[in-house]
C-alpha cells in the first residue's frame, strides 16, 4: 500500500485552511497575551483530527457549518493538550512544529492559562453548533470523556507514572495507555460525523481505533529514525529516558509491519462506504508515511 497522493494532500490542506479560518473567527474577540498565545497555540499542524471530522461529516451529509465547529473544537482540544504537554512539569519541550513552545515564547503561567482557555473554547464551539439538541449534547459529552480523566488525561497520567515506575510497561499496557492518550481523540474525531447525522458511529469507531494505534506506532518509529528538522521537535527522548515503546518491545521492523496491518484494518472498516471514503483511506495511509 503506497502513501497518499496529491489529491489527498490538496484535500488535507483545504480542510486545514477552512478550520484555521474558523478558529481565527472564533478567537477574534480574544485580546491581550492570552488571546495571542491561544492563536499561537492552535497555529500550524497537520489538522488530521479536524480532517477526520470534516470527512466523516461529509460522508454522512452533515452541513458544513456545524462540521467546521466540531472540527475547530477538536483542534482547540488538541492545541490545549500540546501546550500543556510541553510544560516543564510534563514533557518539558522547548520546540513544537519548529517554533518555541508557548511557555518558552511567553512564560509558564501563560502556557497553563492558554491551555485552559483553549479547552473551554472547544466546548463553546460545540455548544453553539447548529445541530439538534440531543446530538449536540452527545458531541459535548463525548468530547469531555475523550479529553478528560477517563480518556486523554488518564493516558497522560499513566504515561507520566510509567517514567518513574520500577518495571517498564509491557505491550498490552502500552496499547491501553495509547488508546487513552492518543486514540480517544481520534475516535471522537472520526465518529463526530455520524453522531451529528444521527447515524451509526460503529464503523467509524473501528476505523479510528486501528488508525489511532497505527499513528502512535508511527510516532515511536519517528522517534527512533525521524529527522528533527522535519519533525520540528526533539526526537529520541523516549529511548534516552529508557521508556518502553512499541519499537523497544517489538523491534523496528515488526512495529512497522504492525502499523501497516492496522492501516489495512482501518481501511477494511470503511468498506460499507465504498469510494466515498477514499479520502479517509488516504488519511490512514498518511498516518504511517508522514515524516512529522
Amino acid at each position: 500500500m503506497g502513501g497518499p497522493g496529491p489529491d489527498f494532500q490538496a484535500a488535507l490542506g483545504a480542510a486545514g485552511q477552512a478550520v484555521s479560518d474558523r478558529l481565527t473567527e472564533a478567537l477574534g474577540d480574544f485580546t491581550g497575551t492570552t488571546g495571542a498565545a491561544m492563536r499561537y497555540g492552535v497555529g500550524g499542524g497537520k489538522r488530521l483530527r479536524a480532517f477526520l471530522v470534516l470527512e466523516g461529516a461529509q460522508l454522512h451529509g452533515v452541513a458544513r457549518a456545524p462540521a467546521l465547529d466540531a472540527a475547530a473544537a477538536i483542534e482547540a482540544i488538541h492545541g490545549y493538550s500540546l501546550v500543556h504537554d510541553d510544560l516543564p512539569a510534563m514533557d518539558d519541550d522547548d520546540l513544537r512544529r519548529g517554533q518555541p513552545t508557548v511557555h518558552v515564547k511567553w512564560d509558564e503561567a501563560t502556557g497553563i492559562l492558554t491551555g485552559d482557555a483553549l479547552q473551554s473554547l472547544a466546548f463553546e464551539l460545540l455548544a453553539r453548533a447548529d445541530l439538534p439538541e440531543t446530538r449536540r449534547l452527545t458531541l459535548i459529552a463525548g468530547l469531555a470523556r475523550a479529553a478528560g480523566g477517563q480518556g486523554m488525561v488518564l493516558g497522560q497520567a499513566l504515561d507520566i507514572a510509567a517514567e518513574s515506575a520500577a518495571t517498564p510497561l509491557d505491550l498490552d499496557q502500552i496499547m491501553q495507555l495509547q488508546a487513552l492518550k492518543t486514540g480517544a481523540l481520534f475516535e471522537w474525531s472520526a465518529t463526530a460525523g455520524p453522531i451529528m447525522a444521527g447515524a451509526d458511529p460503529a464503523p467509524m469507531a473501528r476505523y479510528a481505533a486501528a488508525l489511532g494505534l497505527a499513528f502512535q506506532i508511527a510516532d515511536d518509529i519517528l522517534d527512533v529514525e525521524g529527522d528533527e528538522a522535519a519533525a520540528g521537535k526533539r526526537l529520541g527522548k523516549d529511548s534516552d529516558a529508557g521508556k518502553a515503546t512499541f519499537v523497544s518491545l517489538m523491534g523496528l521492523e515488526p512495529a512497522r509491519a504492525r502499523a501497516q496491518a492496522l492501516i489495512d484494518e482501518a481501511c477494511e472498516a470503511l468498506t460499507l462506504y465504498g469510494d466515498d471514503a477514499q479520502n479517509l483511506r488516504q488519511a490512514a495511509r498518511f498516518v504511517i508515511s508522514r515524516k512529522s
